[in-house]
């Protein structure tokens, strides 16, 4: 009997859409083609990949308007907030396209030639690109390797979460009308068995994926175990910290922090979900968060008054609630009445947000990662003390430090020294929770490896061939 996967609703527990998957046969045969097929694409001119690109934002954007809803009802953002990840989307899409062909272009030496030689570096395609994407942001993160690895010369096996299936579909569909050829894009959808031997399949060179640790350590194994060698990007999980120091600007800093905690209902890699306040405004901080956090909407998602939607399922709602019932176990105490949200019933995939304080490293809602609409605030008395604490912890993705924002020398000089010693992939003033696409994505520690976004994104979807050439002389 072929395995079916089942996508459910999370606002209502509904099934959504069932999809078959391939069996290793029909897996192999996809792979197969891919290899075949790039040989080719690889020897179109990077112009009429380039041109391809344009096109495909095209169609990308002709189809947009329907999507925030089709994501609600796979994944459970409100509707409300769909189209700013359709926004990310086309604005990563086009800076990569912008980049392209000087990040693809041969690097010459002519300078330092010596007579009678000719030497220069190409960049030229891996070949067969496994993409498995995550469900929170399935849009805004598969852009960042499908689209550069495609328009690098190679093909594309893109698997999307079974969260969130019709995602890769819209995503491919908009790139076969736009010229991509369609074995050079094709979306697979696979079991973890299924996932696994595509991972260790001798025709696949290069495999990004983003999810949980413990999936990128499983994707891993299963390279390790593969005939071929073949290089992995693994963009992770993230326990991400902020520290608001006395001298910041407190109506905008809370503003921002609440919304980079609870925005996607905290289901974000990079979602702050620790904040550090120095101890001379730790009061008034934590009075003035509070407050926006219980003007909050939680509900159903496709309504366009809710800015708070359900968790993606049961499971995730049961795991936030046991971490938040731990920390007050071990004396954290909660500042959320959650009367306030009486749609937040045990059982349901609805959590009611909520802040924390007497929180301590001792406590998993401090060193884990929550991936729900929760966070909690500790203070501190110093930059070091921050420093240690936001060091503190098995994760690196992005870190963000709230300053005076008028740009004086004092406080300028006291971010960079805090970007010296934080141990993150990335390092905020004054934001958080985005993805510059004119910066590199990675992360250190349990938060993965490699590299997406900006001219090293093509660096990695691509190797370096050198041309070293003796000129004969008459």
């Amino acid at each position: 009997m072929p395995e079916i996967q089942t996508t459910i609703t999370p606002h209502n527990q509904q099934p959504y859409i069932e999809i078959t998957y391939p069996t290793e046969v029909e897996l192999d045969t996809s792979l197969h083609n891919a290899h075949t097929a790039q040989v080719a694409w690889a020897k179109v001119p990077i112009e009429e990949r380039l041109a391809i690109g344009r096109k495909f934002m095209e169609e990308f954007r002709s189809m947009s308007e329907q999507l925030p809803l089709e994501l609600s009802l796979q994944m459970g953002r409100p509707v409300s907030q769909g189209a700013g990840e359709i926004r990310g989307f086309l604005e990563r899409a086009e800076y990569m396209l912008s980049i392209a062909e000087s990040s693809l272009a041969d690097v010459g030496l002519e300078d330092t030639d010596k007579p009678g030689f000719k030497r220069y570096i190409k960049r030229v395609p891996l070949g067969v690109v496994l993409v498995i994407a995550p469900w929170n942001f399935p849009y805004l993160v598969s852009i960042n390797s499908v689209l550069p690895a495609i328009i690098a010369g190679n093909a594309v096996i893109f698997k999307p979460s079974p969260q969130t299936p019709l995602t890769a579909e819209r995503f491919a569909t908009a790139l076969v009308r736009a010229g991509v050829p369609e074995n050079i894009i094709q979306v697979v959808h696979m079991s973890s068995a299924l996932a696994s031997y595509a991972v260790s399949h001798p025709l696949v060179n290069f495999v990004s994926f983003t999810g949980s640790v413990v999936g990128g350590r499983s994707v891993e194994e299963a390279a390790v175990r593969s005939k071929n060698l073949k290089g992995i990007a693994l963009e992770l999980g993230g326990k991400d910290p902020a520290y608001v120091r006395p001298d910041a600007d407190l109506e905008y800093t809370v503003a921002e922090l609440v919304d980079g905690a609870m925005f996607n209902s905290g289901q974000s890699c990079c979602a702050v979900e620790r904040i550090y306040v120095h101890e001379s405004i730790f009061d008034a901080f934590v009075q003035k968060y509070t407050e926006i956090v219980k003007s909050y909407k939680l509900g159903d998602p496709t309504k366009p008054e809710t800015n708070l939607g359900p968790v993606v399922s049961l499971a995730s709602a049961k795991r936030i609630r046991k971490q938040v019932s731990d920390a007050v176990a071990a004396g954290a105490k909660t500042l959320i009445t959650e009367d306030l949200f009486p749609i937040a019933q045990p059982e349901t995939t609805y959590v009611a947000p909520q802040v924390l304080i007497d929180v301590n490293h001792s406590m998993d809602i401090m060193m884990e990662e929550t991936f729900g609409p929760v966070v909690g605030i500790q203070k501190v008395s110093s930059d070091q003390e921050a420093i240690h604490l936001m060091n503190d912890s098995p994760y690196g993705l992005t870190a963000s430090v709230w300053t005076n924002a008028d740009g004086n020398s004092e406080s300028q000089e006291a971010f960079l020294k805090l970007v010296e010693e934080l141990e993150t992939g990335t390092v905020f003033l004054n934001k958080c929770d985005y993805l510059d696409p004119a910066l590199s994505w990675t992360g250190v520690k349990n938060s993965g490896r490699g590299v997406s976004l900006s001219k090293f994104g093509y660096d990695q979807l691509t190797r370096p061939k050198s041309v070293h050439m003796k000129i004969k002389t008459k």
